[in-house]
């Protein structure tokens, strides 16, 4: 098989939750567990750092990675979904895992694995697993795929954990309250083992699961938002309203890691955060495309990333009185839709549209949705037509925002080059 016939192969052969959702998910890591014992443990051969939460996770991770590579350290990292290339998903500084390996992976392992009926996730994390082990990484960061407890990431035995916050995503797997989605995600906390909660948002409810599951496995806990005042600022390439809380967390991340023995200078932290996207990669994160109209991609997706969006709109509108906003959007019909369409700006021209996953909801769908909250626009079949004719009717002063979900923005980004 060439490379494109192989990842045919994955995602045909494999359930992937990134195209079909609900019917994706595997509950429990008995696969996971045939996999790792198969390939012998490869995790246990360098260190890890875990990384959860609703919203930040890959931030977070890209950003951590960056500075240990900064620092000199060889870093794997495993992050998801992809948003061009299924390669995204793992890296060693920086570099994306080569065809030929994926290649070699498929051919080499398929006898093994189809009897299993393994999840695409499954198979890609045990595949990143392997890799790092090949490359002699000296740490690997490893997002959490969904939640936490069951997640198949969760057999590692990190040197710290990270939450990164806790909001209403995945409610038909992970509980339909705060506390309950608290719980799920706190399954990545090992005994012994540091933990850095990024963002309870003054839930006491939520903070008070945290504190329960690291009291019950004998891990310190750390409020990264009880630490902010005594954090340094640092420049940061990334401009999303949310990364500052990011890098709430980050930071006190690196205290830990420095206290286990990670050497990392102010240097190294000064670089990562301006050197994020050289360095690791990432993409999609309030990426400024051009200026002139302004255009802007985020892949933020469900109602607490989109509070942020609505709010550094309101703040670049507000700068520019006499723009247009311009609105490319579309959703997965498993989200909170209505909800997250309700936090969206008013005062703006929406272009209604669907990526090309079979989640995604029908562009006419979503813009009758749209119109019960007030947002008036019009619906494009595919991401590629909503962005050409934004650009194409905006005045070099306006602003062309493109989000509402991770798979329209990848739609986006891989049909640049065409537009």
């Amino acid at each position: 098989m060439n490379y494109q016939e192989t990842i045919d192969y994955l995602f045909n052969a494999a359930p992937l939750f990134q195209n079909i959702g609900a019917g994706a998910y595997k509950e429990g890591l008995a696969n996971t567990h045939a996999l790792d014992n198969h390939f012998g443990h490869p995790h246990t051969s360098y260190r890890t750092i875990h990384v959860a939460g609703t919203n930040g996770k890959g931030s977070t991770c890209h950003t951590l990675a960056a500075i240990l590579q900064s620092a000199g350290y060889k870093v794997g990292l495993y992050t998801s979904p992809h948003l061009i290339d299924f390669r995204e998903r793992i890296r060693v500084n920086g570099e994306m895992i080569s065809k030929e390996r994926v290649i070699e992976f498929v051919e080499k392992e398929r006898t093994f694995f189809e009897p299993l009926h393994p999840s695409f996730f499954e198979l890609a994390t045990a595949l990143a697993f392997l890799y790092f082990r090949e490359q002699k990484v000296d740490v690997a960061i490893i997002e959490v795929g969904l939640g936490g407890r069951l997640d198949c990431t969760n057999i590692i035995h990190p040197d710290l954990s990270v939450i990164t916050n806790i909001s209403f995503d995945h409610t038909q797997f992970l509980g339909n309250t705060l506390p309950l989605i608290a719980t799920e995600k706190a399954g990545i906390i090992k005994k012994g083992v540091p933990v850095v909660i990024g963002e309870t948002n003054e839930h006491a409810d939520v903070k008070q699961v945290f504190i329960d599951n690291a009291l019950n496995a004998s891990a310190p806990v750390f409020f990264a938002e009880e630490l902010g005042e005594d954090l340094k600022d640092y420049p940061r390439e990334l401009q999303g309203d949310c990364q500052e809380a990011n890098q709430r967390t980050i930071l006190c991340a690196i205290r830990q890691l420095q206290k286990r023995g990670y050497k990392i200078e102010e240097m190294d932290i000064k670089r990562g955060f301006m050197n994020v996207t050289l360095l690791t990669g990432l993409m999609g994160r309030w990426q400024v495309m051009q200026q002139e109209p302004l255009v802007i991609c985020d892949a933020g997706h469900n109602t607490g990333g989109l509070c942020y969006t609505k709010e550094q709109l309101a703040r670049i509108m507000h700068l520019r009185p006499h723009a247009m906003l311009r609105m490319v959007i579309g959703m997965v019909g498993d989200k909170d839709v209505e909800g997250s369409l309700a936090l969206l700006p008013t005062k703006a021209l929406y272009y209604f549209t669907q990526a090309s996953v079979s989640r995604a909801m029908g562009a006419d769908h979503i813009r009758e949705l749209g119109r019960r909250q007030g947002l008036d626009g019009t619906a494009y079949a595919t991401v590629k037509e909503a962005y050409c004719a934004a650009l194409r009717e905006a005045a070099p002063e306006d602003v062309i925002f493109v989000g509402g979900s991770c798979f329209v923005v990848a739609d986006f980004l891989a049909g640049l080059t065409k537009v």
